[in-house]
C-alpha cells in the first residue's frame, strides 16, 4: 500500500514553486486576453496600488514611475506564490482541494481575492461596479492560474 501520509513541507515548497509558475501562466493569459478586450482605464492595476502602499509605509514615498510596472509584477508573483503555498499544503491534507485539476481553487481565489479582498482594501472598485467582461476576465485568469498551479504542483510533489 502506498504511503499517503500528508507531506506538509513538500506541499508548501511545491505549492510556492507552482504558484510562481502559475502566476506566469496567468500573466501570459492576461496579456493575450487584454488584446481582445482593450481597457480605456488609465487607473493603476491593483497590484501597483498595493506596491505603492507598501512603499509609502516603508519609505514615505510611492514607487518611482520607472519601477511601477515591475513593482506591480512583484506583488502579483508574491501573492501567487503565497496562494500556491497554501494550495500545496491544503492539497496534502484535503485531496478535494485539487478538484477540477486546480480549477476550483483558482475560481475560489478569484472570488476571495479579486471580488472581495482587493475591493475591501480599496485597491479596486467593488464587484458591482465592474463590467461583466471584467468579471469573466478575472474568473478565466484565475482558472488558468489554478490549473497551472495543480499541473506544476503535481510535477514537483508527484501524483497522489
Amino acid at each position: 500500500m502506498a504511503d499517503t501520509a500528508p507531506r506538509p513541507f513538500l506541499g508548501l515548497v511545491a505549492g510556492i514553486a507552482a504558484g510562481v509558475v502559475a502566476s506566469a501562466a496567468m500573466a501570459g493569459f492576461q496579456a493575450a486576453a487584454a488584446r481582445l478586450m482593450p481597457s480605456d482605464s488609465e487607473d493603476d492595476p491593483a497590484t501597483v496600488k498595493a506596491a505603492d502602499r507598501v512603499s509609502r509605509a516603508a519609505t514615505g514615498h510611492p514607487v518611482a514611475e520607472p519601477n511601477r510596472a515591475a513593482a506591480g509584477q512583484a506583488v502579483h508573483y508574491l501573492v501567487g506564490a503565497a496562494l500556491g503555498g497554501i494550495y500545496g499544503v491544503l492539497a496534502e491534507y484535503q485531496p478535494a482541494t485539487r478538484r477540477g485539476f486546480g480549477g476550483a481553487y483558482g475560481l475560489v481565489t478569484s472570488l476571495l481575492v479579486d471580488e472581495a479582498a482587493v475591493p475591501a482594501a480599496g485597491l479596486a472598485p467593488g464587484p458591482w461596479q465592474a463590467s461583466l467582461a471584467s468579471h469573466g476576465y478575472g474568473l478565466a485568469s484565475h482558472l488558468v492560474y489554478g490549473m497551472a498551479l495543480e499541473g506544476t504542483r503535481t510535477l514537483v510533489a508527484g501524483r497522489r
